[in-house]
C-alpha cells in the first residue's frame, strides 16, 4: 500500500507543471511591462503607475482573456476569449514569448496588438502578477 501511495504522489507531482518563477526577478521585469500596462488594484491603489496602451493587470491570473472593463482589445485576442481562454501563469508565460504566434495557437487570428516580446523571464513576470493580488 505504500508503494502505491508514493507512485500515486510521484505521478501527480510529476504530472503537474512547474511554473515557480522568481518574484522579486518578475517585479524588475515588470518594469519592461510598465511603458504599456499598469497594476491598478480594484480599490484603485496603484501598485505599479504605468501606461494605459495595454490593460491594467492587476488580478490577471484566473481572470479570462479580454476581460478587462472599458479597454478595447483586438479581435485576436477577443477570438481567443471567446474560445475560453481563461490566463494562468503558464499562459502568460507563453504568451510574452510571441503574443502573435500565442493567438494564433489559442483560438484566435492575426497579429497581436502587444508588439512586445520578452524572450526571458516570462514565468518570473506570471509569478510577479500572480503574487500582486492574492
Amino acid at each position: 500500500m505504500k508503494i502505491s501511495l508514493y507512485a500515486t504522489l510521484a505521478a501527480l507531482v510529476l504530472a503537474t507543471p512547474s511554473f515557480a518563477g522568481d518574484v522579486a526577478a518578475g517585479e524588475k521585469l515588470f518594469t519592461k511591462c510598465k511603458a504599456c500596462h499598469s497594476i491598478i488594484a480594484d480599490d484603485g491603489t496603484a501598485i505599479v503607475k504605468g501606461g494605459k496602451v495595454g490593460p491594467n493587470l492587476y488580478g490577471i491570473v484566473g481572470r479570462p482573456a479580454a476581460s478587462e472593463e472599458g479597454f478595447k482589445y483586438g479581435d485576436g485576442i477577443m477570438a481567443a476569449a471567446a474560445a475560453g481562454l481563461v490566463w494562468d501563469e503558464a499562459l502568460i508565460t507563453e504568451y510574452v514569448v510571441d503574443p502573435t504566434k500565442f493567438i494564433d495557437t489559442h483560438g484566435g487570428e492575426g497579429k497581436s496588438k502587444m508588439t512586445f516580446k520578452l524572450a526571458k523571464g516570462g514565468e518570473d513576470v506570471a509569478a510577479y502578477l500572480a503574487s500582486v493580488k492574492k
